[in-house]
Order: structure tokens, then C-alpha cells, then sequence
């Protein structure tokens, strides 16, 4: 039978005592741009159904999109969009069992990272 008196140890490695990892950060980013974008476009989808309802909803859904706080969820929103890509892209070709070495997955999660920032500059520069 097993040794069930394993003293004071935890049963597996908790946040106190686990170094979080480049790959393990992009993964945990890579779901919460995900359900980010759920959010913003249910903010365009309400911009729609406002702009079908009438003038008056239409106003309060637009004034709310183009304040500073709307503002500020589309930006977040195109930076999440270029992220959750790449990071599929990503995912994709781990799927075909390349650059699973650590070096060229943290690598990759790097290229990920500054590549989404930089889509999202030219993306704002382009439709600004």
C-alpha cells in the first residue's frame, strides 16, 4: 500500500513555489484575450442591434463606443485580436509537432508578444 503520511509536503507544486514560464504566461494570455474579444464583440454586436433599433438607442450604444472607456476596450480589443492569432498560429504548427523544443517555444511566445504590439501600432496608425 502506498505511504499515505507524506507529512507536511503539498501533493503537487502550488503558486508559492512554481516559477511561472514564458509559454505557460502566453497559454494563460491566449485564453483571457479570448474571452476578452467575447466581450468586445458583444459591444459591436449591441452597437448593431442599437443602430436597427431606432435613433435614440443608437445614440446612447454610439456615445458609449466612442467615449474614452470605449476607446480604450477597441484598442485592447485589436491588440487581443493580433495576440489570440498569432498565439493560434502558434498553436497550429505545435500541432504539427514542430518547435516544441523549449528554447524555440519560448522564442516563438516572444515573437508572438512583440509581433502583436507591433500589428497594433501599424493597425492604429492605418485607421486612425
Amino acid at each position: 500500500m502506498a505511504d499515505v503520511n507524506r507529512g507536511d509536503r503539498p501533493l503537487s507544486p502550488h503558486l508559492q513555489i512554481y516559477r511561472p514560464q514564458l509559454t505557460s504566461m502566453t497559454s494563460i494570455l491566449t485564453r483571457i484575450t479570448g474571452n476578452a474579444l467575447i466581450v468586445a464583440s458583444l459591444m459591436i454586436t449591441w452597437w448593431f442591434v442599437a443602430a436597427a433599433a431606432g435613433p435614440d438607442a443608437f445614440a446612447t450604444a454610439d456615445a458609449f463606443l466612442r467615449s474614452w472607456f470605449g476607446d480604450l476596450v477597441m484598442l485592447f480589443s485589436v491588440l487581443g485580436l493580433w495576440y489570440h492569432t498569432l498565439a493560434g498560429i502558434r498553436h497550429l504548427i505545435w500541432d504539427t509537432g514542430r518547435m516544441l523544443e523549449l528554447e524555440k517555444a519560448e522564442a516563438s511566445g516572444w515573437v508572438i508578444l512583440i509581433a502583436s504590439v507591433m500589428l497594433t501600432l501599424f493597425t492604429i496608425v492605418i485607421f486612425w
